[in-house]
């Protein structure tokens, strides 16, 4: 059913997708002749973020090891055998659709938390990373995980926290974002727009990469199928989602992967789907069962992540923001590498 309510949508962008001269599925281009060029496209999710220690170069964007294109990597050394895989990984954290093909962005590092190896006047803006990556007809793979910025999850879920600990009751949160007397821009709004700049990034990435395979990356479940309390009370401060609002956030997350796989679908490249695999590993589970990390969670220690707001809760605590962990990262590597796997024996 959920798959019937966006088709004609989707459908009724065919004219859109004339105008923006999306090109014919390319011949397979033989290799180069001792690798296969994969590119990592992304936000957050993609980044890693808290996995590990940042590069000796940091730039902004938060790329860490044990992210899932770091792993994937790994298992990817040589395939098929003599045939090396090399993979730029130009993901970045905070990255919305725009900024894959057509904006810059400026990094926010750790946010606005204090970060000593922010130079004095801020993180230098970044290209667009379709061209920071240098994609082009020799590009072999691209992945690209992005959308939930373009929501954006940050602002939705520390509305919902602060609806939540004020009223832990109800549905607080759905109701601020569905009364169209607020005049706030509602989830199918949202979803609309979404898909629109969806179109226009996959067609930029075909145009730019024709060669290339393109798989999209769904996003892991973050919350409960059973609605519960899901928050963190600190000494001072009481982070909560309303029972009531978790259904509402599970169905704006099904949403937007139902439209990022639809529109992957509509172009002919392949989904990732991570989420059916990560029911019940949410960010509400306890200890090793969660492969995400809510408002307040553990990351590696290596990453000397901050712990912002979170610090009440004990020096463990870092605030992770609904972030996938290393379980998270190792579980969404195997179905990544699964799928590059399948379009480089098609190469």
């Amino acid at each position: 059913m959920r798959l019937m309510r966006f088709w004609p949508a989707v459908a009724a962008t065919a004219a859109a997708l004339a105008s923006l001269a999306v090109p014919p599925p390319a011949l397979a281009a033989a290799p180069a002749a001792d690798h296969y060029e994969w590119v990592a496209l992304g936000d957050s999710y993609t980044a890693g973020i808290f996995t590990g220690a940042r590069g000796e170069r940091p730039d902004g964007c938060e790329r860490t090891p044990n992210a899932y294109p770091d792993l994937v990597n790994q298992e990817l050394t040589e395939f098929p055998p003599g045939q090396a895989v090399q993979l730029r990984d130009v993901s970045c954290g905070n990255a919305a659709i725009p900024h894959i093909t057509r904006e810059s962005q400026t990094p926010i590092g750790r946010g606005s938390l204090a970060d000593p190896s922010k130079p004095s006047g801020g993180w230098a803006p970044v290209a667009p990373q379709i061209e920071r990556a240098q994609a082009g007809e020799q590009t072999d793979v691209i992945t690209i995980g992005v959308g939930g910025n373009s929501l954006p999850f940050g602002e939705i879920f520390s509305r919902c926290l602060t609806l939540g600990a004020d009223n832990g009751s109800g549905r607080p949160c759905r109701d601020y974002y569905e009364d169209p007397k607020r005049g706030v821009e509602t989830l199918d709004e949202r979803l609309s727009r979404i898909q629109d700049e969806y179109i226009t990034m996959l067609a930029d990435v075909h145009e730019k990469a024709p060669n290339a395979k393109v798989i999209t990356v769904g996003y892991p479940s973050l919350l409960p199928a059973e609605a519960g309390a899901c928050g963190y009370t600190a000494p001072t401060e009481t982070f909560t989602i309303a029972p009531g609002d978790i259904p509402w956030l599970r169905d704006m997350e099904e949403r937007l992967n139902q439209t990022i796989r639809n529109l992957t679908n509509f172009f002919g490249d392949r989904y990732v789907d991570t989420y059916a695999s990560s029911q019940g590993h949410d960010a509400c589970q306890p200890g090793e069962e969660k492969w995400m990390e809510g408002f307040c969670g553990t990351v590696a220690p290596e990453s000397n992540w901050p712990a912002g707001q979170c610090a009440g809760l004990g020096p463990e605590h870092r605030q992770t923001f609904f972030h996938p962990n290393t379980q998270g990262h190792t579980a969404i590597a195997q179905h990544v590498e699964r799928v590059i796997r399948l379009a480089l024996l098609e190469r």
